[in-house]
């Protein structure tokens, strides 16, 4: 009985080691922390999905012509504990937005905070650590 046990264990656990793991990756292996970028933008529609949401919006080049962007944000557990719901970003919002610029999209964004037109700002990256106050 014990070796059936024991067999069974065993053959439990290897199949565990076999899933893949759920790693996260940091900001840094895909966002470019040396180019962060600052825009204004409308708000085309806000994603609140797992593992990260996402902020899609429209950005008027230098020429006037609109630019399609998209911001990556905390996940959905930190963006609700720092303040953030999901009836504060709807469609047409004009807001501005603070983050670091992809590595390989030049319209892909992680997106750190966000003002709102009322002033109110929420931060949208991981929970600023001590002494920080945030971009």
């Amino acid at each position: 009985m014990r070796a059936k046990l024991f067999c069974g264990a065993a053959a439990i656990s290897m199949l565990l080691a076999a899933l893949p793991a759920a790693a996260h990756h940091s900001i840094a292996a895909e966002f470019d922390q040396n180019k962060p970028v600052k825009m204004r933008g409308v708000v085309t529609s806000m994603q609140w999905s797992n593992p990260h949401g996402w902020l899609y919006l429209d950005v008027k080049d230098a020429d006037g012509t609109v630019a399609h962007w998209g911001f990556e944000l905390a996940g959905l557990n930190v963006l609700y504990r720092q303040g953030w719901r999901k009836e504060d970003l709807p469609a047409g919002t004009e807001l501005i937005v603070e983050g670091f610029l992809s590595k390989t999209n030049p319209r892909l964004g992680n997106s750190q905070s966000i003002t709102l037109p009322d002033g109110r700002r929420l931060f949208s990256g991981p929970p600023p650590t001590k002494g920080e106050s945030g971009p």
